[in-house]
């Protein structure tokens, strides 16, 4: 029988009233008990992406709880003492007092990578409006809470885009297994393992840009700085519960040592910013570090479901024309709410592809594909509603009609932003380019930038069993 212990997303028995909220918007049907009494996650089966904390009510609060209650809670959840928010029965489990400790090493070389969907969301932990973009703090508060460098996850995201581009074209043009599924969402390549298996070959061999960027980090970050790769501390800020789970995967080792030693949420680096008395509010803004701190615009908008195709489809088009997209403002693909579909020209090529945002809405077309009555070329698959904005880590919202307000806010945000960018187009890139030059020759960008996956062992002695057949 699969495990059902804790892991990184749990339910507290002593809070959960069995509402099975939790279990309704579950994509993966991990959320278990009859209604009323207190849920329980299957570990083995739920694919980490944390929506069932997001939408969890029952709590209790800091005003009404036994103090040493409190106490024992936070330890349990690996929360930092100083949090004061309520604890809702439904949560994940918390990193943020391994950064403080990895921070007061003076031996460690700490980076960290911040992805797109934080800048537009942790602002909402600070009471400013919803929405509001502020990489600047965000990068001044980590490098004043002592990280030595602070990264921007947008440029390796553009290397994922490169690369997926590339591989999608040699499977299209070489007779490659189609359609090619992206693999950058950490719950969506979970899911193809436990419940596709069969369908793996369908995923993209890229890692995710939070992946690629640990891996590089540890490499040639190291290099660059002059210190042994095992004295690199690499953090990951994302708006994501399941990046948790990727970067604990055994894959993910390739530069050695753990790529990504720790990952927190939005919610969690907020908590951090308070509990060192940093005023997000006024602080003055700082850059990025470089070479890894500029970006396309593209990558600006990874944020929304869609656009990770769109930013693959406009280079795909650069390599295969040899010439860039006419209109800089031009969508190959719609705004990736629930499934959208469209065919995209190519020189003399149509190309085919759908978004999905949801994992319940990606099943119909998986069973449409086994049955060979799907012919896409090129699929994204985001595990949350709308995309990584939404994510399990993103500040939480109480009330759930303000959900559409908050994430049409950060949509907002993240356009405009976008139309504000130089550079739309990323293989036009100066940065992108040396990079390839001088630092990426064909060996090295297939050990650091991509992986295999395989199907979940438990899933597959499952499947065993029910053909009469021996593991």
């Amino acid at each position: 029988m699969p495990v059902k212990s804790k892991g990184i997303i749990n339910i507290d028995k002593e809070l959960c009233t069995g509402c099975r909220s939790c279990a309704e918007i579950c994509p993966v049907d991990a959320i278990e008990g009859p209604k009323g009494t207190p849920q329980i996650i299957n570990s083995e089966r739920c694919v980490m992406c944390g929506q069932c904390v997001q939408v969890c009510t029952a709590y209790v609060s800091v005003f009404d709880e036994n103090i040493v209650l409190r106490e024992q809670k936070l330890q349990e959840r690996n929360l930092l003492p100083a949090v004061t928010e309520p604890l809702f029965a439904a949560y994940y489990a918390g990193h943020a007092p391994k950064i403080k400790a990895a921070l007061a090493n003076r031996n460690l070389l700490t980076m960290v990578q911040c992805a797109p969907s934080v800048r537009v969301a942790i602002a909402e932990e600070f009471g400013m409006s919803l929405g509001s973009l502020t990489p600047g703090k965000m990068a001044a508060a980590l490098k004043k809470m002592g990280f030595k460098r602070v990264f921007d996850t947008e440029f390796i995201a553009e290397l994922t885009v490169m690369e997926e581009s590339s591989e999608l074209l040699e499977r299209i043009i070489g007779g490659g297994e189609l359609p090619m599924f992206t693999s950058c969402c950490p719950a969506w390549v979970k899911f193809i393992e436990q419940d596709y298996p069969e369908l793996i070959s369908h995923l993209s061999s890229c890692k995710s840009p939070q992946q690629m960027a640990g891996a590089l980090y540890k490499t040639y970050g190291a290099d660059f700085d002059g210190v042994d790769a095992a004295k690199v501390y690499s953090v990951s800020v994302v708006p994501c519960t399941g990046r948790k789970f990727e970067c604990e995967r055994p894959e993910m080792k390739d530069s050695g040592y753990r790529d990504v030693d720790v990952v927190i949420t939005t919610r969690e680096l907020a908590q951090l910013i308070k509990d060192m008395g940093i005023d997000l509010n006024n602080l003055p803004e700082k850059e990025f570090d470089k070479p890894l701190g500029s970006c396309s615009g593209k990558s600006t908008n990874f944020t929304r479901a869609g656009n990770s195709k769109e930013a693959s489809l406009r280079t795909g088009y650069k390599l295969l024309t040899k010439q860039v997209v006419p209109d800089v403002n031009h969508k190959f693909v719609g705004d990736g709410e629930g499934v959208s579909k469209s065919e995209v020209i190519v020189g003399d090529m149509i190309i085919k592809v759908a978004v999905v945002a949801g994992l319940k809405n990606v099943v119909p077309i998986l069973q449409a594909i086994k049955e060979g009555k799907a012919d896409f070329h090129f699929m994204e698959i985001m595990a949350c509603p709308g995309g990584c904005m939404s994510g399990g880590g993103q500040p939480k919202i109480i009330m759930p009609d303000s959900e559409v307000i908050v994430y049409s806010n950060r949509t907002f945000t993240t356009d405009v932003q976008e139309q504000s960018i130089e550079y739309r187009n990323l293989h036009n890139r100066q940065e992108i380019q040396e990079m390839y030059d001088e630092l990426l020759e064909d060996d090295v960008i297939y050990r650091l930038l991509h992986t295999k996956y395989s199907p979940r062992e438990w899933c597959k002695n499952v499947i065993y069993a029910q053909c009469g057949m021996g593991a």
